[in-house]
Order: structure tokens, then sequence, then C-alpha cells
């Protein structure tokens, strides 16, 4: 038992108030959470950078925690300042662990009743670009919140997994789903009906992940590419992230509408305009996010 406690994100107190909660507060850059820690990064402090901290878990993800990732996305995705998000973890676990013995006494009524896990997917409806910067284990929940992120980056020894059924459930936060989208049906069925892990290598060939790092640079080749995402125009970013996350949700044909009257839209926008004057120009925009 103790080996699948590293699978799924438990749900300490999302039915109940309990002793030591991390409660709600004002978030600002540098402030002191309990289970996360955030900063801005990058050469001019446009990139918000989010490291789940409960390594001692294996960052498992209990509820205060989303709790706090929640907080740190909303107020990143406000801050003007900021361009682009990376989420990441430790060197050795981006997210893998849970005590089964918090969801073991769930009923059908507990679950529907609350909405459980309701909130734990925040992290999709970010409209700034969001990046994971993936180390070690990415099971269950952590896997899940990996692909709800718009980028995957993998250090060499990352592993990935949906060991849900081991433990008599499937996943809950939308690992059928994304997970399905990006591999395809055959290895999803596989992973999702045996548990078995997948290694970094092997989710770069399915598709899980765009690039593989070695562990140590993993975080800083993340930082880098948010930094290119930040440089560029905030409103456009969020129009391509918008188009492209259509093309999971439409058809071929609504998606090419869809494409078709964001692509018009940009040239309501002065970012379009500095854009291609730069280009005619020769020299580098400068956005100004409008």
């Amino acid at each position: 038992m103790a080996a699948l406690r590293a699978f799924f994100p438990c749900v300490r107190g999302l039915l109940r108030p309990r002793p030591g909660c991390a409660a709600l507060r004002p978030f600002a850059s540098g402030a002191e959470f309990k289970y996360i820690i955030t900063e801005k990064k990058g050469k001019a402090h446009n990139v918000g950078l989010i490291q789940l901290n409960r390594p001692k878990a294996l960052n498992a993800l209990c509820t205060d925690l989303v709790t706090e990732l929640n907080e740190a996305l909303r107020a990143f995705d406000d801050d003007p300042a900021v361009g682009a998000i990376v989420l990441t973890g430790g060197e050795k676990v981006f997210a893998a662990g849970a005590d089964i013995k918090e969801l073991q006494s769930l009923t059908f009524q507990d679950c529907y009743s609350t909405r459980f896990l309701s909130c734990w997917d925040h992290l999709s409806q970010v409209k700034k670009p969001v990046i994971a910067a993936v180390n070690g284990y990415a099971f269950g929940g952590g896997c899940e919140l990996a692909m709800m992120c718009d980028i995957i980056y993998a250090g060499e020894k990352a592993q990935f997994a949906q060991p849900e059924i081991l433990l008599g459930t499937i996943p809950g936060v939308g690992g059928t789903q994304r997970l399905t989208r990006a591999v395809g049906k055959s290895l999803a069925m596989e992973m999702v009906l045996t548990g078995y892990r997948i290694s970094a290598q092997d989710a770069k060939q399915a598709g899980l992940v765009s690039k593989i790092f070695p562990v140590e640079t993993l975080l800083e080749e993340a930082i880098q590419c948010a930094e290119k995402i930040a440089s560029n125009s905030k409103l456009i970013a969020a129009m391509a992230k918008e188009a492209v996350n259509a093309a999971f949700e439409m058809t071929l044909t609504e998606g090419n509408k869809l494409e078709k009257k964001l692509f018009y839209s940009t040239f309501a926008t002065e970012d379009q305009k500095e854009g291609m004057a730069a280009f005619v120009e020769k020299r580098k925009a400068s956005f100004k996010d409008q």
C-alpha cells in the first residue's frame, strides 16, 4: 500500500475543514505559501514560476496545495508583467503522491454532492501559456496536471503513468481524455488499463512531451522557452492558445472558421501593426499587448 500512495491526489480537507489547513491569502510576488513556491524569473522578470513543494509527500496534490496553486495561477494570469508561466516540482518528483486512506472513505454521494475534483482543472482555464517542467514521477493526478499545461518539457529520468486502475478506480481529472488526445487510443488504453509507466523518451516519441533535457538543466530550458513566449504580444499569444486548444474541441471545419475569426481579430490590434512594421523595417518589435 505504501507504494500505491505515490499515485493519487489526496482529498484531505475537501469535505470538511481540518486543523492546520493553509488559509487563503492575497498573493504577492514572493508570497510565502505552505505547499508551493512562487517567484518571477527571466531577465525581464516576465515569467511566473510555480514550484510544487511537498517533498516529504512526493508533492502530493492535496486540497490545500491545489488551492494555493489556483491562487498563484490566477495572480500570474492577472499580472500584466507576466507573459508565460512555468510549473515544476522537484528533481526527483513532479507530483506522484497521496494518502490512499483519505480516498478510501469517500462515497458516491460525497463525490457527486460536493462536485469532488471540480476545482482541480483550473490550470486548463489559464489564458497565458503554461509550460510544465517535469522531472521524476508524474503519476495519476501529477500526469493529469502536466497534461493541462500547454507545453511539457521532461527531464531525461521523468516517468508518466495513470495507475488508478490498480486501486479500483479511473482517472478523474482528464486523464482518460487528455492522454488519449496526446498519445492516441492504443497507448492511452494500455496505460489506463494496466497502470504501466512510460519513460520520458517513450512519452516524447508518443507526442506527450515536446523536448527532453538533462535533469539539472530542465528548469532553465523551460524558463528560456517561457521567456521567448513572453517576449511576444500577450494578447496575440492568448489568441493563438485559444485557436490551438479549439482543435481538440471542434471539427476541422469549425476549427478553421474559429482560426480565421481570430486571425482577422489580430488586425484590430496595435501589436499586429507593430509586428509587421518591425518586420518590414528590419527591427525588433516592441509589443504593447494592445
